[in-house]
């Protein structure tokens, strides 16, 4: 006997278990793992931070370490 979201077994116990959900594919493009995109967004973040560095290090005189010390 099966009712809207459980089924009642022959014992009449009801099993709020026994219906499986539903299976699906979340298509979530070629924007995850070890792809070319996520490649050369991290080459490029690292360029940003190496250059930001760099800055850096011209715009005061010292470098990351002096500049935390001195805070």
């Amino acid at each position: 006997m099966r009712t809207n979201a459980a089924i009642i077994d022959d014992q009449g116990k009801l099993n709020n278990f026994a219906i499986e959900p539903k299976v699906y594919v979340d298509e979530q493009g070629e924007r995850t793992g070890f792809t070319s995109y996520a490649e050369l967004l991290n080459g490029r973040l690292a360029m940003i931070g190496f250059i930001s560095l760099i800055a850096l290090e011209v715009l005061t005189g010292h470098g990351v370490f002096g500049v935390l010390t001195n805070l």
